[in-house]
């Protein structure tokens, strides 16, 4: 991979609300920085980075490809995320190694839910964006409402560059508000034909208001600006855009663009936006990770001459090459043929070859560097979120944290001898997707699917018929439940085997008590060194995260619960890892028993947007899934209702909600949160559903 300076490197995602127009944004960008020849389209199939078969029929984007483009001497690497709520996953992982990140919105809709949610996503990540509203040709693009939206609805400072030149149909170019020039494309449908031409003057009085409100936002930020203003002197092109990027990189503001991907109109116009205000590596600074030995935090410069470290973000089950590892290089160099270190899982590896990824297609390159993204293959045992680093100068870097699936349904194949073949796909596919959960149902014999929705795994069965020729059947989606607890309790458990000769001896006194965090579990010791030696702590800890896979209410994963090791026995000659194991699995079921345990069901956030004659009759359906309004607005002509309701009420909803509405209202869904549920709605799932998921 050849060296491009560290500043002119650009890792960029596009994100948005499904139908936004990422794809083919993204396929524009392609097209005008000369990668592809030809623009494909996602309405015939024919999107570069929406490879997959199904996401060429369905028109929309599953996986987040990753591509390399070049602009005015800037390298620029692409990853085109999904929209759909329930690839949210693919979104996250990406977020993790992106720089900055473009939000694409519809000039027409606006703001809508899973905009909402990327956009926050970004912001934990502290990532800097640029918006580009997109459709501004299409019937009704408003920009003045979106940026209104995007100021409410995101709690963000706008800062807008652009104008559009002409309306819906007659959308012509845009007005450049730093440049003061307008840029007016011909029709020749590729876009490669503008002229930057003088503003015309029935705009000139709109631009100008603009223009004022532009740089009075920027004069808050920068005094130089803000003298040159009050003095009524002309502020140099340079000097407002070196501004913008600041105001953008420190999270204070984001500049707002205007175009139309389908039309071809002013995407060349969002390039130069990203290589202007989206930072380079090099503005996000030192990486920061940990010591594998002691967890001192330890900094690691964007340099060649650093120890390597990269992050896995990503991997891909590729039929011809197998799996494909994707990794961000946060320092140092690697070459092919060299050894790294995944400090995860204290494995050492050979590099036997390095991919530049275009969307499915691959190239070799020889070296990969600091601040790059790239790909190799023919590593096994690494997972999501590993380091891969120096082994004489290792590092962990902060993993990638995925939300629990809420949606579950058994899969079995049509024939019996593909059985072994079947298990063997669901692990793939499970290493390949952190939030594709797999399990074996022993009293059914039936293997059990999780995932983030019903979409999701439809997704995965389709897969498994085309890509590993595999015919399934799948049961009707059930909601993945919990399992908690409401009181503390304790448990206490002795296993104690003696069949001559060296016996097994573990002894396990623990406390469980209800327990919220970012975790799901938390292990902590109160017991003294010579009660039970430290290097047993971890066979115990071990023995209850492994005895929470599977609850003793219905089968369902426990979570929320803190266990504290407060007592317990040890012999010198007998003690071993499998005795504390084995004993603290039971010490935790006991006292699991004894703590007053509840179910826990997935909440969903909904927003429906729906006409006014049918106002009434949603709401009167929603309330009865035991539905919670939170927001009520308008929008434009529609409604906006807002709220939450459990998963379990909200299956077959679009169905419901089309027959409401004589198929003209819409909705969107995306997990919120667990919740304890009724005791009443528990014991009726315990009596209606325990033989299908008691799993223990």
């Amino acid at each position: 991979m050849e060296r491009v300076p560290v500043d002119k490197i650009r890792n960029i995602g596009f994100m948005a609300h499904i139908d936004a127009g990422k794809t083919t944004t993204t396929e524009r960008i392609l097209y005008y920085s000369g990668v592809t020849y030809k623009m494909g389209e996602v309405h015939d199939g024919t999107a570069v980075m929406d490879y997959m078969d199904q996401e060429q029929e369905r028109g929309i984007t599953i996986t987040s490809a990753s591509t390399t483009c070049y602009w005015k001497e800037n390298k620029i690497n692409v990853i085109d995320t999904p929209g759909h709520v329930d690839f949210t996953a693919e979104v996250e992982r990406s977020l993790r190694v992106l720089d900055g990140a473009i939000i694409i919105l519809s000039g027409v809709e606006g703001v809508e839910p899973q905009t909402e949610k990327v956009w926050y996503q970004a912001s934990k990540y502290e990532i800097p964006r640029i918006i580009y509203i997109n459709k501004m040709d299409r019937t009704g693009a408003d920009y003045n409402m979106v940026v209104d939206q995007i100021e409410s609805k995101l709690d963000a400072k706008t800062l807008l560059i652009q104008l559009p030149l002409g309306n819906e149909s007659d959308f012509e170019g845009v007005i450049d508000l730093i440049s003061m020039k307008s840029c007016r494309y011909s029709n020749d449908q590729l876009g490669s034909d503008y002229k930057i031409e003088d503003i015309p003057e029935k705009y000139i009085d709109e631009v100008e208001i603009h223009r004022d409100n532009l740089i009075e936002k920027l004069a808050d930020y920068n005094l130089e600006i803000m003298e040159l203003f009050l003095e009524k002197k002309d502020i140099p092109e340079e000097l407002i855009k070196k501004t913008i990027r600041n105001i953008t990189l420190d999270l204070e503001g984001v500049p707002v663009l205007m175009g139309s991907s389908f039309k071809n109109k002013a995407v060349q116009n969002l390039l130069n936006a990203i290589i202007c205000y989206l930072p380079s590596p090099l503005d996000k600074g030192d990486v920061i990770g940990y010591l594998p030995k002691n967890g001192k935090k330890v900094h690691r410069k964007l340099s060649d001459d650093e120890p390597f470290s990269a992050l896995v973000f990503k991997i891909s089950i590729d039929p011809h090459v197998g799996q494909l590892i994707f990794f961000r290089v946060y320092s140092g160099t690697i070459k092919r043929g060299n050894y790294v270190y995944n400090s995860n899982k204290k494995k050492r590896f050979r590099i036997l070859k390095l991919l530049k990824m275009h969307a499915n297609k691959r190239e070799e390159v020889e070296a990969v560097y600091s601040g790059d993204i790239a790909a190799t293959v023919g590593l096994s045992g690494i997972s999501t979120g590993d380091t891969l680093c120096d082994e004489r100068q290792q590092i962990v870097l902060d993993t990638i944290i995925f939300p629990e699936p809420v949606v579950s349904a058994t899969i079995e194949p049509k024939l019996t001898s593909d059985h072994d073949k079947l298990d063997s796909v669901l692990s793939k596919l499970s290493y390949e997707d952190p939030t594709l959960k797999v399990k074996f149902n022993k009293n059914t014999g039936q293997n059990i699917i999780s995932g983030m929705g019903e979409l999701h795994l439809e997704v995965v069965q389709e897969r498994i018929k085309r890509d590993f020729k595999i015919r399934t059947k799948m049961g009707k989606p059930r909601v993945a439940y919990h399992e908690t607890i409401r009181q503390s309790a304790i448990g206490e458990e002795k296993y104690i085997k003696q069949s001559g000769g060296k016996g097994q001896y573990g002894h396990v006194v623990l406390e469980i008590s209800p327990f919220k965090g970012d975790e799901k579990f938390k292990f902590s010791t109160k017991i003294k060194s010579n009660v039970i030696p430290k290097e047993f702590f971890k066979a115990i800890e071990i023995g209850v995260i492994e005895s929470m896979d599977m609850g003793f209410l219905a089968g369902f994963p426990i979570m929320n619960v803190e266990a504290t090791l407060i007592d317990g026995s040890w012999q010198e000659e007998d003690s071993t890892d499998l005795a504390f194991k084995i004993a603290a699995s039971m010490a935790f079921k006991n006292a699991f028993r004894k703590a007053n345990p509840i179910l826990l069901e997935p909440i969903m956030k909904i927003e429906i947007l729906v006409q006014e004659e049918y106002l009434g009759e949603v709401i009167g359906d929603f309330n009865s899934r035991e539905g919670k309004i939170s927001k009520m607005d308008n929008k434009t002509i529609l409604h906006v209702i807002g709220g939450l309701a459990p998963l379990s009420n909200m299956f077959g909803y679009a169905t419901a909600l089309r027959t409401l509405s004589q198929g003209r209202a819409n909705y969107s869904m995306e997990f919120y949160d667990y919740e304890e549920m009724s005791e009443s709605k528990m014991n009726d799932i315990l009596k209606n559903q325990l033989g299908i998921y008691t799993l223990n």
